[in-house]
């Protein structure tokens, strides 16, 4: 029996897989964000509660919304931050009694539908989170390609390829750096382009539309909604084809929020060769199969079949 674990800003959730992958249990809690002791505590609990349903033990995946450092073996660049500098994996262990593999979230999302999901078949699969933020993962062979600092598909945290002028120099992103991939294609990102192109952000106060309500909007005829999704189109369409010049997957996996926007799947592909070295590219992409799911699937694979 595998458990994943997959650790959220606002909740932290539990999945049980037997040895097909079918799901035997699932519980949802919400993250105290503001204590790392706290979150440890919860992750054991939610194992010790699995296991005492099921009358057995598992191995444990925990994916999480940063990463292991090679070089200290402590989370980094973790936007729950009171994880980051913790051996999260080695305190869960000690706790659990057995050895906790912990991964990016991005990267479990990746495994998760290479095993199982919209990249069945594919040997490398590039998988995209666009959320709240923007994260991807890769993974090759039905397993998790992490690099040789951890940090293998942090793509959002390059910057936009080939702005123009309107959009240059572009947002600061909370790692520092100007004009991240994450601050133009995330789901904030989507309606922080909406806001500026018509009033003001602190215009709305309160009454910020959500990205459903512009892509509503967009649908029934609204010019500014619309341009605005022409431009993420667009933009996601730049950045993807620099993941096509540097690592040339055989298919792109969406997952996240945005990912259920149906008018993306027509409109970025035709735009990909356009950027792509050469002008050829006909790279899949591809909406997730287990949606939600696919992160706390992915970090009960962190131990693969045997």
């Amino acid at each position: 029996m595998r458990l994943g674990i997959d650790l959220g800003g606002t909740k932290t959730e539990i999945i049980a897989l037997d040895e097909g992958g079918s799901e035997l249990y699932r519980k949802r809690v919400a993250t105290d964000p503001r204590s790392y002791e706290a979150i440890v505590a919860t992750i054991a609990g939610l194992v010790t509660e699995a296991e005492s349903a099921l009358g057995r033990m598992g191995t444990v995946g925990v994916g999480i919304p940063g990463t292991i450092s090679a070089r200290t073996g402590c989370v980094k660049n973790a936007n729950t931050s009171v994880l980051n500098g913790h051996p999260l994996d080695r305190d869960l262990g000690r706790i659990l009694n057995r050895e906790v593999r912990c991964m990016n979230d991005a990267n479990c999302l990746a495994l998760s539908e290479a095993v199982d999901g919209a990249g069945t078949g594919y040997r490398v699969v590039f998988a995209v989170i666009l959320g709240t933020g923007c994260g991807a993962g890769i993974a090759v062979d039905g397993r998790p390609w992490a690099g040789f600092n951890l940090v293998a598909g942090e793509w959002g945290h390059n910057p936009l390829p080939w702005m123009n002028a309107e959009e240059y120099p572009g947002p600061e992103c909370w790692c520092g750096k100007l004009s991240c991939v994450e601050k133009w294609i995330s789901g904030t990102g989507f309606v922080r382009d909406y806001a500026g192109a018509t009033a003001k952000s602190s215009d709305y106060g309160s009454d910020m539309p959500t990205g459903a309500q512009i892509i509503d909007l967009a649908r029934n005829g609204d010019a500014a909604a619309r341009g605005a999704l022409e431009r993420y189109a667009n933009r996601l369409a730049r950045s993807l084809a620099h993941v096509v010049n540097l690592v040339d997957p055989d298919v792109v996996v969406l997952g996240g929020g945005m990912s259920n926007v149906d008018e993306l799947y027509e409109l970025v592909p035709p735009q990909l060769p356009a950027y792509v070295f050469g002008g050829e590219a006909e790279t899949p992409i591809v909406r997730s199969h287990h949606g939600d799911s696919s992160g706390v699937r992915g970090a009960a694979w962190l131990w693969p079949r045997s």
